[in-house]
C-alpha cells in the first residue's frame, strides 16, 4: 500500500525575490553635494563615505620662487580651472622641478592625482605636506578628504580641525569633519559636529542633510525623517533629500509616503528625472498601484519611447495585471527591436507558461540557447518547463547543463532529481539530491527529496535521517512531518510517533487530503478505528478518487466488519488503479470474490489499455 505521490513529495517552486534596495549612504564629496542640490542624486552604496578631494583650484595663488615656476605654475592653473587634469598635473610638476620645496604646488598635486585616481602618488605628496604650515584652510580641507577617502582617518582628522581652527566660520569644514566621524560610527560626536556646522550656517539644507544621514546609519529613522524633512523645505530643489527620504519611508515600510515624496519631487522639482521616476514606477508595482505604474510608464515613453526600460517595465506590469496578452505583445515589441535580450526573452517564456502555452515558452528558452548557450536561466527554466510537461530525459540533459553552469542554485538539483524519480532512475535521483545538498546543506527541501529517493532504494534507516533533519532546519516542513509519519505508520513502527507527526502536519495543512489520510492511517495501526474512519472519509471529500485512499477506507471497513463497505472500497480502489495486483489477489484471499470478474474493472482495465496505446498528445 506504500505510495509516493506528488501530495505526499515537496512540489518544486521558484520565487524571484525583489527585496527592498539598501539604504542610501554619506555623499562622498561635500562639494558635489552642494552642486548636486539641483541635480544628481546620492550614492547607493552600502557603507557611509567622506568627502574626497574635489578638483577645485584654491582661492588664492602661491607667490612663486622664479618666473619659470611662475609660468608653469600659472599654466597648471588654467589647466585646472578647464578640467584638464592631466595637462595640470604636468604642469605643476615641471613647476616643482624649478621650485622644489614648494607645499603649495605638493598640495595640488596630492589633490590632483587623487582626482585622477593614481591613490599611491596623491598619497606621496601629501605625506610631504599634510604637516607643513601655510596652507590654507580650503587645501587643508581637500587633503583631509583625499586621506578619509584613502582610508587614514586619523590624518584626515588632523587637517579637519586645522580647517576648522583657521576658517571656523565656515560650515563645510564641519560637515567634513562629522561625515569622517560617521563614517567611524561615532555617531553622537559626528551629529555634535555637523550641528556646529549648522550654527554658522542655519539654512544650510545640505546640513540638516547630514543630519539624516547620520540617523540613518544609526537606525534611527525617526530623526532621520525629521532632519531630511528641514533639508527640503529649506531647499524645495534638493534632490538628495527627496531620495533620502523616500529611501527612509521605504525602510520603515511605509511605501505610500514613500510614493508621496517622489511625486512631490517630480511634480514640483523635475519632472524628468528618469532615475527618480522609475524609482516611483517600482514602489507603485510593489504596492499593486498598476493603473498609476502604467500612467507614469506612458509619460515616460512619450519623452523617449526608445526607452527599453520602461518597455519592459510595462510589460512587467501587465504581466503582474496577469494582463498576459498584453505583456506578451509588449515583450514580443521588444524583441522585434532588441532581439538579443535574454532576460526579456526569459520572461516572454515565463508569460507563455503562465497561460499554458508551454510551446511556445519551450521556443522562447530554447531560442535563448541559440544566442547564449551558456545561459544558466535557459537551460534551468528548460529543464523546469520540461520536468513540468514530462519530457524527462531532455529535461535531465538541460538540468545538468544548469548545475554545471551553477553549481549553487538548489532549485537545479531539486527538478533533476526529480526528473530521474519520474523515470525510475532512483539512484542517479538520490545523487542529483545529495550533489545539491553538499553545494546547499542548509536546504531543507534538498534534504527531503533525498529522503524520498531513499526510501525507493530501501534505505529505511536514510529515510528517517533524510526526513529529521529535514524538521532540524525547517521545523514547519509539513511534507517531511507527513511523509515520516506516514512511512512509520505503513512500517507500523513508533506509531506514537506517526501519529504526532501526522497531526503537525494536518494542522499546518487541514485542507490537505493527502495529510488526513496519513493521519488516518496512523490511527488505524493504532487500533483506533473509529477515529481512522472519521479521518479517513474526511480525507476522501478532500482528495475525491484515490486509489490508494481508497484501498485505507477499505481495509478501515474490513477490520470494523463493515463488510459491505469495505468491499465497495476495495473495488473503487481497483477501479482507479486496476494494475495493482496486490490489492487483486488480497480481494481474493479476503474472501470477497474475484474482481477480474466484475464487470466495472473490466472496463476500467480496457480504459487504461486505450489510454496506453493511445497517440501522445505532446
Amino acid at each position: 500500500m506504500q505510495r509516493l505521490s506528488e501530495e505526499r513529495r515537496q512540489s518544486c517552486t521558484f520565487c524571484g525575490p525583489v527585496g527592498p534596495r539598501a539604504g542610501a549612504v554619506l555623499l562622498l564629496a561635500l562639494a558635489s553635494v552642494t552642486a548636486a542640490c539641483q541635480t544628481a542624486p546620492p550614492s547607493r552604496s552600502a557603507q557611509p563615505v567622506v568627502p574626497p578631494a574635489v578638483p577645485q583650484v584654491s582661492r588664492a595663488l602661491p607667490p612663486a620662487s622664479d618666473s619659470r615656476a611662475s609660468y608653469h605654475f600659472l599654466l597648471g592653473y588654467q589647466a585646472e580651472l578647464e578640467q584638464e587634469t592631466e595637462q595640470a598635473i604636468k604642469e605643476y610638476q615641471l613647476a616643482l622641478q624649478t621650485d622644489p620645496s614648494s607645499n603649495y604646488l605638493k598640495a595640488r598635486l596630492a589633490v590632483l592625482y587623487f582626482t585622477a585616481g593614481d591613490v599611491p602618488s596623491a598619497v606621496r605628496f601629501a605625506d610631504e605636506v599634510a604637516e607643513a604650515p601655510g596652507l590654507d584652510a580650503q587645501m587643508l580641507g581637500q587633503i583631509g578628504g583625499m586621506y578619509a577617502a584613502a582610508g587614514k582617518p586619523d590624518k584626515a582628522l588632523r587637517l579637519f580641525n586645522r580647517a576648522i581652527e583657521q576658517e571656523p566660520q565656515r560650515s563645510e569644514h564641519f560637515f567634513a569633519k562629522g561625515l569622517l566621524l560617521a563614517n567611524q560610527k561615532q555617531y553622537v560626536e559626528a551629529e555634535e559636529t555637523i550641528r556646529s556646522g549648522i550654527k554658522v550656517s542655519p539654512d544650510s539644507a545640505v546640513g540638516y542633510y547630514y543630519l539624516g544621514r547620520i540617523g540613518v546609519e544609526a537606525r534611527d529613522f525617526d530623526k532621520a525623517t525629521t532632519h531630511f524633512e528641514q533639508a527640503v523645505t529649506l531647499n524645495p530643489a534638493f534632490e538628495p533629500a527627496y531620495v533620502a527620504l523616500g529611501s527612509v519611508y521605504e525602510a520603515k515600510q511605509d511605501r505610500g509616503k514613500a510614493i508621496d515624496i517622489y511625486r512631490r519631487y517630480l511634480q514640483g522639482v523635475n519632472p524628468k528625472n528618469r532615475e527618480i521616476r522609475h524609482h516611483l514606477i517600482r514602489l507603485q508595482v510593489s504596492a499593486k498601484q498598476y493603473d498609476e505604474a502604467l500612467q507614469e510608464l506612458q509619460e515616460v515613453l512619450a519623452e523617449d519611447p526608445s526607452d527599453l526600460d520602461a518597455q519592459l517595465r510595462m510589460g512587467l506590469v501587465y504581466g503582474e495585471q496577469k494582463n498576459y496578452p498584453k505583456a506578451i505583445q509588449q515583450l514580443t515589441q521588444i524583441l522585434t527591436v532588441r532581439p538579443s535580450e535574454l532576460k526579456v526573452r526569459d520572461y516572454l517564456g515565463y508569460l507563455y507558461e503562465e497561460t499554458k502555452d508551454y510551446a511556445h515558452a519551450i521556443e522562447a528558452y530554447r531560442h535563448n540557447l541559440t544566442l547564449e548557450p551558456s545561459y544558466f536561466e535557459g537551460h534551468l527554466h528548460l529543464g523546469v518547463l520540461l520536468y513540468r510537461t514530462k519530457q524527462y530525459p531532455e529535461a535531465i540533459q538541460h538540468l545538468k547543463e544548469a548545475s554545471r553552469l551553477n553549481p549553487k542554485q538548489p532549485e537545479t538539483y531539486i527538478v533533476l532529481g526529480l526528473s530521474h524519480f519520474q523515470v525510475e532512475e532512483y539512484e542517479p535521483s538520490l545523487q542529483a539530491f545529495l550533489e545539491g545538498i553538499r553545494h546547499n546543506p542548509d536546504n531543507a527541501d534538498l534534504h527531503f527529496n533525498a529522503g524520498t529517493a531513499y526510501d525507493k532504494l530501501n534505505r529505511f534507516d536514510d529515510v528517517v535521517k533524510s526526513m529529521e533533519t529535514t524538521l532540524t532546519l525547517d521545523p514547519h516542513h509539513a511534507d517531511a512531518m507527513n511523509y515520516l509519519g506516514y512511512s512509520y505508520a505503513e512500517r507500523g513502527v513508533k506509531i506514537e510517533e506517526a501519529i504526532a507527526l501526522t497531526k503537525q502536519a494536518v494542522a499546518l495543512r487541514p485542507t490537505n487530503g493527502y495529510y488526513v489520510d496519513s493521519l488516518a492511517w496512523a490511527f488505524f495501526k493504532k487500533g483506533l478505528l473509529s477515529e481512522a474512519l472519521a479521518e479517513m472519509k474526511r480525507a476522501v471529500a478532500l482528495v475525491g478518487d484515490d486509489p490508494v485512499i481508497y484501498e485505507h477506507l477499505g481495509e478501515i471497513h474490513l477490520k470494523q466488519q463493515h463488510l459491505s463497505d469495505g468491499r465497495e472500497a476495495l473495488l473503487h480502489a481497483l477501479e482507479l488503479d486496476p494494475s495493482n495486483d496486490k490489492l487483486m489477489q488480497r480481494f481474493r484471499e479476503l474472501g470477497l470474490g474475484d474482481p477480474a470478474k466484475e464487470e466495472r474493472i473490466r472496463q476500467a482495465i480496457r480504459r487504461v489499455t486505450e489510454r496506453k496505446t493511445a497517440p501522445s498528445a505532446q
